[in-house]
């Protein structure tokens, strides 16, 4: 019996650093595959109750935030002319949807990010206008 037990305390040791290593791995693949798992650290200044958008890929280039309070809910919100953004950050409690079309035509391309906390550092099309949806 002191045998098992030994031999069962000695395999706990031996594999608790491997299989910690092996969780961390997966939490940082899960987050690699789900957009909206982690905040990258390069996003200062994107709060809660916002949407922020970048008009370059990897939350780079000029940064457009929209405040939940200051948008109309279930609205087509079209970024200024000629402006457009490649990465964005929801971080307004509600899902988003993000418009390839200035005026939200669902004949473009079109997706829809959840209001948990979305990060997307690269949007599969430029986005030209979005909606905020109560639920």
């Amino acid at each position: 019996m002191p045998t098992t037990v030994t031999a069962v305390a000695l395999a706990a040791v031996i594999l608790t650093p491997a299989h910690a290593g092996a969780a961390h791995a997966g939490a940082a693949h899960t987050g690699a595959a789900h957009a909206g798992a982690a905040a990258p650290p390069t996003l200062r200044g994107c709060g809660p109750g916002e949407l922020c958008l970048w008009e370059r890929a990897q939350f780079r280039g000029t940064r457009q935030v929209y405040e939940l309070a200051d948008i109309d809910i279930e609205s087509c919100v079209a970024l200024p002319e000629g402006g457009s953004a490649t990465a964005l950050a929801n971080r307004t409690g509600r899902p988003v949807t993000a418009y390839q079309s200035a005026e939200c035509a669902e004949t473009a391309e079109f997706d829809t990010y959840p209001g948990s906390g979305t990060w997307a550092p690269e949007t599969p099309y430029r986005v030209r206008a979005f909606k905020v949806w109560e639920s």
